[in-house]
């Protein structure tokens, strides 16, 4: 059987201990350092969405976890996310692959990203939702 990245990039609500799944990953996975990936950040309201794009200025910030169980935990983060063929269609969210900038050299993690169209959002300049 494949094994799963264990890595997961946070950059938004789960990054907060008082959100339940923040909370639910700060107990299962190890915090293993800040990060950052070229692309931009959404705000939408009660939450952030970003967008990965290589050829973009601008980054989004956020932490690395090493996830302990990580089929079991992006099963729940996919849910929380609405990802999934479960899920409202078109998902909000997609759950992709993506290298992570951090001062020890690039990880590759699991990000959500925005999966619907951004127009009239309003763009989070600093990269930075809290």
């Amino acid at each position: 059987m494949e094994q799963i990245n264990p890595h997961l990039f946070v950059y938004g609500t789960l990054l907060d201990a008082n959100n339940r799944y923040g909370a639910y990953l700060q107990q299962h996975c190890t915090l293993l350092s800040s990060g950052k990936f070229k692309g931009l950040l959404y705000d939408m309201g009660e939450y952030p969405g970003a967008i990965a794009n290589t050829d973009c200025e601008h980054y989004v910030y956020g932490n690395i976890y090493l996830m302990d169980e990580p089929e079991k935990i992006l099963e729940l983060i996919d849910d929380y996310e609405g990802c999934g063929d479960d899920q409202e269609q078109p998902n909000l969210f997609s759950r992709v692959l993506t290298i992570i900038e951090t001062t020890d050299g690039p990880v590759e993690c699991w990000i959500y990203v925005y999966n619907l169209p951004v127009d009239g959002l309003l763009l989070i300049k600093s990269g930075r939702y809290k």
